[in-house]
């Protein structure tokens, strides 16, 4: 079972503090450990795609940057840079899936391409309308099975 991770930004997922960062590694980490997939694919993004991210590398699961853009981590802040390039430092793969700047259709063509490549999608998703809402939108119209668990983060603030 390969799993593609759809989710929010920090602004939704409790901020940018390690307390944060730590109880959405520990959710990931239990739904990874419990469901053993063979691989997981990251778009890459903060929030939910880096911490999906990390627990896969923790569990030692095969991950796979899915890169949207050119300079995608290049606005962050320096602790976040770090971050971002120590998982791609220790990814199994990673793929460009545009070789161009940011622009507005980069994080779609992602989405589309990870929701492509995987049988599962994972998400962290609040039911607000954004890029998570339209990844999950296109994965339905893929008969993807979405699995959201916003429910349990929401019950461990």
């Amino acid at each position: 079972m390969v799993i593609a991770g759809s989710g929010h930004r920090p602004q939704k997922l409790g901020g940018y503090d390690n307390k944060a960062f730590k109880k959405l590694i520990q959710i990931a980490e239990t739904w990874l450990e419990e469901n053993k997939p063979t691989q997981v694919i990251s778009g890459m993004a903060l929030g939910w795609d880096l911490t999906l991210a990390q627990a896969t590398i923790n569990k030692n699961i095969p991950l796979v940057c899915a890169i949207p853009c050119i300079g995608q981590s290049k606005m962050w802040s320096k602790k976040d840079q770090n971050l971002y390039l120590e998982i791609l430092a220790k990814a199994n793969k990673i793929v460009h899936v545009s070789d161009k700047p940011y622009n507005t259709k980069c994080m779609q063509k992602r989405n589309e391409w990870m929701v492509d490549n995987s049988d599962v999608i994972l998400a962290m998703w609040d039911g607000t309308m954004g890029g998570t809402f339209n990844c999950l939108e296109y994965a339905k119209n893929k008969q993807k099975t979405i699995i959201n668990l916003y429910d349990i983060w929401k019950h461990t603030k």
